[in-house]
C-alpha cells in the first residue's frame, strides 16, 4: 500500500469541508494509487495507462467564461467565448464544492510560466489522483522552499465525476469548463479530459498576459540552437508542433505554450508535454517515444495482454495522448527561458496538397495566416468527415484565446518587426495532390527545410512568387528535391492544382471575412493575390 504519510492542508476556504486532502503527492505515489484504485494499469513502458471515459478531448461548446466586470468589454463574445452568468457560478460551484465534501481528493501547489516576473501560482485540487498527477506533469513545479509559503492566485477545481444539471445549473450539458476571473477560478466538472485542466490556466493566461502584462501569448512550442537563437513552431494538433520542436540539435524550452514579453524573452508557461501519440514510432521521434517511461501518462491508448502499448490503434480514438514532465526529454532548455526568436514557424497540414512546403511570409501575410489558423480536417479524424475540409483557428489557438485575434495578431506583428524575425510558412501536409492521391510530406524533408532555414541557409537563394497565395517559395534547398518545393510540380494534373488551390484560396477569404472589420490594410492585402 502507498504510504500517503504526508503534510495535508484544509481546503474549508475553497468550500471542500471534511475532505481527506492527499498533498503534494510524489508522481510515484500518484501512480501507484491510480492502479490500486483500478483507475489505470502500467503499461511495458513503465507509464501509467488510463481511459478519460467519455470525453477523449476538449469540448469546446462546453467552454465558458463568466461575464463580469473585468471580462463584459474585453472578451470577444461568441461561439468560441461564451458567457456565463455570474450568479450560476456560484451556484455551480458550491455544488461542486459540496460534491467534493467528504472524499478523498488530491492537491497540488505549482505555478505557471517559467519567467519569475510572470509566475503564476495555482492550486489544483483534483477528484482522481492520476488528474493530479498530470497537473504534476505539465505545470511548473515548487521547490520545498518555494512551498513554504505557497500562496494560490489561480485555483483549479476539477470533478470529473460531478454533472451538472443543465436546466438548473445554465450548462448546455453534464459538462462544463467555466473560467471566473473575478474569483480566479477554473471549475472543471463531468469530463476526465485531463487537457481541460491545462487548456483553462492556459486560456485565462492569454486573458491576464496582454491586458494586465503587455505580454503576447502563444500557442506555440519553441527552442533553442547551440548560439542562442530562438525558434518559435506555431501549428494546430497534428501539424508536428511537438514532433519538429523537439530536436536532438536544439534545447526545447517548451512544446505548447509561451510568452513573448516586452523585454524580448521567450518563455514557456508549463512543466511538462502534452504529445500526440498517434502512429508514433522510436525511429520518426525518438525523443518522445523516450519520453514514455514512468512518471508518463498514456491516455486512450490500447494495449495487448502484456501491455505493450500499439500506437496504431485509433479504436478508442484519433486524440491518444501522453503527458510527461519536460525532464523526461534529454535535451531542455533550463529555466525554460529564450531570448528574441530569429525564425518563426507557421505550421499546417494542407491535406489539398496546394500550398508549399515551406514559403517566407512578409509581416502582413505573417499576420493574415496568424490570424487565418489554417490547417485542414482529413477523413477519420471526426464523424462525418469523408474527405478533406479547411479547419481554420484564429492565432493558431481560437477556442483558448478570450480577446478578439486582431489584437493577438497586431501584438506579434509589432513584435517581428521589432526583431527582425524571418517568418515561414510550413506545409507538413499533402504533395503531389490532395489526400487519396497524394502523399503526406517525409518528415525528412520538413525538418531539412526547417534546418536551412535556421541556419539562414535559404536567406540568399532564389524564390519565386506563389500566383495564387502570393508565397515566396524557395527555389532550391539542401536535402530537398527542387521539384518538391513547388507544389504544383508534383501534381500529374497541373489545371487541377489550380482549381484545387483556388478554391483552398475562397476558402481563406471566406473565413477571413469575420476579421476584416478590425484588420489593417497591410493585413487584409496578406492574403492570397488571385
Amino acid at each position: 500500500m502507498t504510504n500517503l504519510d504526508t503534510k495535508t492542508i484544509s481546503l474549508d476556504n475553497l468550500g471542500i469541508k471534511d475532505a481527506t486532502v492527499r498533498y503534494q503527492l510524489t508522481s510515484d505515489e500518484l501512480h501507484d494509487i491510480t492502479i490500486e484504485k483500478e483507475q489505470g494499469v502500467e503499461t511495458s513502458f513503465g507509464a501509467l495507462a488510463v481511459k478519460t471515459g467519455e470525453f477523449t478531448g476538449r469540448s469546446p461548446m462546453d467552454r465558458f467564461i463568466v461575464k463580469d466586470d473585468i471580462t463584459k468589454d474585453q472578451v470577444w463574445w461568441g461561439d468560441i467565448n461564451i458567457p456565463f452568468n455570474s450568479e450560476k457560478f456560484d451556484k455551480l460551484y458550491d455544488k461542486v464544492t459540496n460534491y467534493l465534501s467528504n472524499k478523498e481528493v488530491f492537491v497540488r501547489d505549482s505555478y505557471a510560466c517559467a519567467d519569475e516576473d510572470y509566475k503564476l501560482n495555482i492550486r489544483v485540487v483534483n477528484e482522481y489522483p492520476w488528474s493530479n498527477m498530470f497537473a504534476h506533469n505539465m505545470f511548473l513545479r515548487p521547490t520545498a522552499e518555494e512551498l513554504k509559503n505557497f500562496s494560490p492566485e489561480w485555483t483549479v477545481v476539477n470533478a470529473p465525476g460531478f454533472m451538472a444539471d443543465p436546466e438548473v445549473d445554465g450548462t448546455r450539458q453534464h459538462n462544463f469548463a467555466i473560467l471566473n476571473f473575478t474569483r480566479k477560478v477554473a471549475l472543471i466538472g463531468g469530463t476526465g479530459y485531463t487537457g481541460e485542466i491545462k487548456k483553462g490556466i492556459f486560456s485565462a493566461l492569454n486573458f491576464i498576459l496582454p491586458v494586465f502584462k503587455n505580454t503576447l501569448p502563444m500557442h506555440c512550442s519553441a527552442n533553442v540552437g547551440k548560439d542562442g537563437d530562438t525558434a518559435i513552431f506555431f501549428g494546430l494538433s497534428g501539424t508536428g508542433k511537438t514532433t519538429l520542436s523537439t530536436d536532438p540539435n536544439r534545447s526545447l524550452i517548451g512544446d505548447d505554450e509561451h510568452g513573448w514579453t516586452a523585454e524580448n524573452t521567450i518563455f514557456n508557461f508549463e512543466g511538462g508535454c502534452y504529445a500526440k501519440v498517434i502512429d508514433l514510432s522510436q525511429a520518426k521521434e525518438p525523443e518522445i517515444y523516450g519520453a514514455i517511461k514512468k512518471g508518463a501518462i498514456l491516455e486512450n491508448i490500447v494495449m495487448d495482454d502484456k501491455k505493450n502499448v500499439d500506437f496504431h490503434d485509433t479504436s478508442i480514438t484519433q486524440n491518444t495522448r501522453v503527458s510527461y514532465p519536460i525532464y523526461h526529454i534529454e535535451n531542455i532548455q533550463k529555466p525554460s527561458k529564450g531570448a528574441n526568436p530569429k525564425n518563426i514557424f507557421f505550421l499546417t497540414a494542407d491535406a489539398f496538397g496546394v500550398l508549399p512546403p515551406i514559403s517566407k511570409l512578409t509581416p502582413g501575410q505573417a499576420a493574415y495566416h496568424f490570424i487565418s489558423g489554417y490547417t485542414a480536417k482529413v477523413a477519420g479524424t471526426e464523424a462525418g468527415i469523408n474527405e478533406p475540409l479547411p479547419s481554420f483557428s484564429a492565432c493558431f489557438g481560437a477556442p483558448f484565446m478570450p480577446l478578439h485575434p486582431t489584437r493577438y495578431a497586431e501584438m506579434l506583428s509589432k513584435k517581428m518587426q521589432e526583431a527582425g524575425v524571418n517568418v515561414w510558412l510550413i506545409n507538413t501536409g499533402w504533395t503531389g495532390g490532395a489526400y487519396g492521391t497524394g502523399s503526406r510530406m517525409k518528415l525528412k524533408y520538413t525538418r531539412a527545410m526547417i534546418t536551412e532555414a535556421l541556419q539562414g541557409n535559404l536567406d540568399n537563394v532564389e524564390f519565386v512568387q506563389h500566383p495564387i497565395f502570393g508565397l515566396s517559395m524557395p527555389t532550391t534547398c539542401e536535402n530537398v528535391p527542387d521539384e518538391v518545393l513547388n507544389p504544383k510540380q508534383t501534381w500529374v494534373d497541373k489545371d487541377a492544382y489550380d482549381a484545387k488551390a483556388m478554391e483552398l484560396a475562397n476558402s481563406f477569404r471566406k473565413n477571413f471575412a469575420q476579421f476584416e472589420e478590425m484588420a489593417s490594410e497591410e493585413i487584409i492585402k496578406g492574403g492570397p493575390i488571385a
